[in-house]
């Protein structure tokens, strides 16, 4: 029996649910955006306290790990390494990408008809963070950067082919994707989502380095200077 923690704070709502081989047991998200540093802890504490259980009675600490939201990863994963170290649980991280595609197949999401599904995450103006998937959840291409400007920016991948767009970056797309062959679905990726792929990863014993662990971020983080005026 593996109890599995699973942290999901790539985007502007985060969540956390318990597992049990591959089993959500319990699960909760936040209702109010960018609120990972204050209801995270409190979410993992809640959950524990539910099942009667303590942070030392879990097998393993699964973290969503991108890409997506520079500080909403930095918190998720800062919190997963804090348990991994306090209570000497292995880590295990699974992609934010790959979770969205397991989260429109759990969820029935994707229609007969539909055969890609696209996840893309929001990455600011038309750009999103993205891969393309198949209507089973095999990756067909690699998460990276695109700029969503012309209807064949994916190449051929898509062409041809009834596509689902998935996650919070799907509402920007409907406006150079919109065909009958498209579906979208603008939501943020769940830590319940998470189960089934970090008890696949538990039992493979893909266990990630606490200490040299770091999310995929896929663009560097670029400070900028308030306009503000403080004084």
């Amino acid at each position: 029996m593996a109890r599995i923690l699973l942290i999901e704070t790539s985007t502007s709502l985060c969540s956390v649910a318990l597992c049990e081989d591959g089993r959500v047991l319990s699960s909760r998200q936040s209702s109010q955006p960018r609120s990972h540093a204050s209801m995270t802890a409190v979410f993992i504490k809640e959950l524990l306290g539910e099942q009667a259980m303590l942070a030392a009675d879990l097998d393993a600490v699964c973290l969503s790990a991108g890409p997506g939201s520079y500080t909403g990863l930095r918190v998720g994963s800062s919190t997963a390494k804090g348990l991994c170290f306090a209570c000497n649980i292995p880590l295990l991280a699974v992609g934010t990408l790959e979770v969205l595609a397991n989260q429109a197949i759990a969820n029935d999401l994707v229609p007969p008809e539909v055969d890609r599904i696209v996840p893309v995450l929001d990455a600011r103006r038309m750009e999103v963070y993205t891969a393309v998937y198949d209507a089973c959840g095999r990756a067909l291409s690699e998460a990276e950067a695109k700029i969503i400007d012309t209807a064949d920016c994916y190449g051929s991948l898509l062409q041809g082919h009834n596509c689902l767009f998935i996650g919070d970056g799907a509402a920007k797309c409907s406006s150079v994707f919109s065909s009958e062959s498209s579906r979208f679905v603008q939501t943020c990726p769940t830590a319940m989502a998470m189960a089934t792929l970090a008890f696949r990863e538990y039992e493979m014993k893909n266990f990630k380095d606490c200490a040299y662990f770091e999310p995929f971020y896929l663009k560097q983080f670029v400070a900028t200077q308030s306009k503000k005026k403080l004084f």
